[in-house]
């Protein structure tokens, strides 16, 4: 049997016995959120039985083209996303991508707009696609120009390290994964919008950086720094956000699982 085929087939059998089990009074509980549950350790065990992301992938360098900022929109579907300050300023996106990577640069004026994605997304959904290496991406990103920046994963364990970027615009969207954000240090203004499914997202803010955080969850449950951020009317907020040089509007909405904002 193809690994694949035995993925959906433990995904369905898992599904139906908790429907079968809920319809017969054996069990009590919030069948979506049980379902949820099932789809994060069967996805879980098969990252373990893939072995797991390996070091190695193709070495891509997209430059900058001389553009005064960029869009950038990447699409990873399943694995490891990790991602930090490039350290060539001439380059835009400098990383080592297991699976490999398609792309597509456009300069459009003084901004340069680049969209990335495995080869053949968006069929890679399960662990076992990955290839040998894995799907296990690390990308550095030009710290020197504004950045508008969206993110798309399925699967994953992504760790976003944008503390030294200039991101003007973030937007994150994630499945059944772990997410960790750092969000911009020297940016002047950054507006952020993080959407998850069956996810656990951590959200750092650096120290000198004001926030306005907005928060929607079916039953995610969410927990802020309220010694930084004192909720006011079901806003999470700096006392100086107003007046701030450096502050983030981070809008967050979540299904299932849990965010921590600090």
């Amino acid at each position: 049997m193809r690994r694949g085929g035995l993925f959906w087939g433990i995904i369905l059998l898992l599904v139906g016995l908790l429907l079968l089990l809920s319809n017969l009074g054996v069990i009590a509980v919030d069948i979506w959120s049980a379902i949820w549950a099932v789809l994060l350790i069967v996805v879980g065990l098969g990252i373990l039985l893939s072995g797991g992301p390996g070091t190695g992938g193709e070495q891509v360098t997209i430059p900058l083209e001389g553009a005064t900022g960029a869009s950038l929109r990447v699409r990873h579907g399943a694995g490891r996303l990790r991602v930090g300050p490039a350290a060539d300023p001439e380059v835009l996106v400098g990383g080592t991508f297991g699976g490999g990577l398609d792309y597509r640069t456009r300069l459009i004026g003084d901004e340069l707009d680049v969209e990335m994605s495995p080869p053949g997304f968006p069929h890679v959904i399960t662990p076992w696609n990955w290839g040998r290496e894995g799907l296990g991406w690390r990308i550095g990103l030009n710290s020197g120009v504004p950045l508008s920046l969206v993110f798309e994963t399925g699967a994953s364990e992504a760790h976003l390290d944008l503390s030294e970027l200039r991101v003007t615009n973030l937007q994150l969207e994630t499945g059944a994964s772990s997410v960790s954000v750092t969000l911009p240090a020297g940016a002047d203004h950054t507006q952020a919008r993080i959407e998850a499914g069956a996810a656990s997202v951590s959200v750092r803010v650096p120290p000198e950086v004001a926030a306005r955080v907005r928060f929607e969850g079916g039953l995610a449950s969410i927990s802020v720094d309220q010694g930084r951020f004192p909720r006011t009317q079901g806003v999470y907020q700096s006392p100086d956000y107003d007046t701030a040089q450096h502050k983030v509007d981070l809008d967050i909405r979540a299904g299932v699982g849990s965010v921590d904002v600090r």
